[in-house]
């Protein structure tokens, strides 16, 4: 059953309009630890593209004079990275730090001396206590999607040590002294642009966040940023729009959303906090699109119900129908008079609609004769989970009141010959929503919570590609 069928019998959704967000996004330290994890492993194999670029010259060694030497064919063959820390910075981005780290070269060497008499080797170069440090700069683009840089960065080789293979070791020292030197400069001149480049990276991926994400054929849900990302000592705040809208009727909602904070809670790597503006947002587009009206008919019901759409069952309760429509199906136009009303208190959803019910006799030749119509004012409480990537729930029935409103066949006494359990049942919300994502995100451990005027969804996430 369709989302829109859930919110006609008084829905949740989600939605934002103004200044203030209707959905707010928390990373927190133990999201920004996971995503250092898939960090470095990206900038790990960016250093692995480091090229060194042949050595050659000439050196005076005592007492044999000039020796001409050249170092050639220097390539990485291995690159560890084992100790990072990634910490917010207040007000700016976040800090990338990276120690202990070590770099393995292979390459050749060769020399010439005394003009006539040459010698050649290979030799292994290790360079060691490399530290990096890079501070990272968190924006919203002008599609309303978060974008990172690297706006500083520093690079610093602590040691390098060779092991020659062949060759006099009277050479040793000079290449050894040589090589410190000239490598040094080499590789700390090449880290922060590698370091950079795997910044840069992450855009393609944050470009994939869902701003303008299809519900159903009805309504599509905006998630673009309201205002720059929020960093604080522990965590990076996303405010998004969060705002239902009609396909192709871009309409704002007459009412603006209510600031709202999220609590101090770090267990899980994101929170989502939905405020009560957001399905409030949805109910209007929906209404606006015409989508809250519906036909009701027998197919719909569940088989193994004893009330079926058609006179005989509704001429035990009003006799005149089956008297004047014998033998003849049944079918129920439900219509919304006003946008529902949805309220978020501590472990509780309610929703309130006001519609009308106008019953029909299906005759022989298709057409539809009025029997008569009913005032509907319920009011639900919503049971709200996490499927996939979408918030989905079900709904019980806290009251339910009929009136008549008219009456083609006469007076008669309203009842409520309506099974709650197949009201439930009707009401289960299956298909939801979509969560802001980015890529192929997948929830772990999801809870939700709601709270006043807010609904927290606190969850771990796994990257599957």
């Amino acid at each position: 059953m369709s989302l829109r069928v859930w919110l006609l019998l008084v829905v949740v959704v989600p939605v934002t309009l103004g200044t203030n967000p209707g959905v707010k996004v928390r990373l927190t330290q133990k999201g920004l630890e996971y995503g250092r994890q898939l960090g470095i492993s990206s900038i790990q194999q960016k250093l692995r593209t480091i090229k060194v670029p042949d050595i050659s010259g000439k050196q005076k060694v005592s007492p044999i004079g000039k020796v001409e030497y050249s170092l050639s064919n220097m390539n990485i063959v291995d690159v560890g990275l084992p100790k990072s820390a990634v910490t917010p910075v207040a007000g700016t981005g976040i800090k990338l730090s990276i120690g202990d780290a070590f770099i393995h070269l292979h390459g050749n060497w060769r020399v010439k001396y005394l003009r006539v008499i040459k010698d050649s080797g290979s030799f292994d170069l290790s360079v060691n206590a490399l530290a990096i440090s890079t501070s990272i700069a968190i924006h919203s683009d002008e599609t309303g999607r978060p974008t990172v840089s690297s706006v500083s960065c520093e690079a610093h080789v602590g040691s390098v040590s060779v092991k020659f293979h062949g060759g006099a070791s009277w050479l040793y020292n000079l290449f050894t002294n040589f090589i410190d030197k000239a490598l040094r400069n080499t590789l700390e001149k090449q880290i922060c642009p590698l370091v950079a480049d795997a910044v840069s990276d992450m855009n393609p991926h944050l470009k994939t966040l869902n701003v303008i994400a299809k519900v159903d054929k009805y309504t599509e849900i905006e998630y673009s940023m309201v205002t720059s990302p929020t960093v604080s000592e522990s965590s990076i705040d996303l405010s998004l729009k969060g705002e239902f809208y009609s396909i192709g009727k871009h309409q704002e909602a007459p009412f603006s959303p209510v600031a709202f904070f999220l609590p101090p809670q770090a267990n899980n790597m994101l929170y989502f906090g939905i405020s009560a503006y957001t399905p409030n947002t949805a109910a209007f587009a929906y209404n606006s699109a015409g989508a809250l009206s519906l036909y009701i008919t027998d197919d719909m019901i569940p088989q193994s119900s004893p009330i079926r759409l058609n006179t005989k069952t509704f001429g035990t309760f009003i006799p005149q129908i089956a008297k004047r429509y014998p033998g003849l199906m049944m079918k129920l136009l439900l219509q919304t008079i006003k946008t529902p009303n949805i309220s978020f208190q501590p472990n509780n959803v309610t929703i309130q609609a006001s519609a009308t019910v106008t019953a029909y006799a299906i005759q022989p030749n298709t057409t539809l004769t009025p029997l008569f119509v009913l005032n509907l004012n319920t009011s639900v409480s919503g049971k709200m989970f996490v499927s996939e990537m979408r918030l989905a729930g079900a709904v019980t029935l806290n009251e339910m009141d009929l009136t008549l409103r008219t009456s083609y066949i006469g007076d008669f006494q309203v009842r409520c010959g309506i099974n709650l359990s197949e009201v439930n049942a009707i009401m289960k919300l299956s298909q939801g929503y979509p969560l802001p994502a980015i890529g192929k995100m997948k929830l772990v451990n999801t809870q939700v919570q709601v709270l006043k005027d807010y609904m927290l969804v606190g969850t771990d996430v796994q990257f599957t590609g």
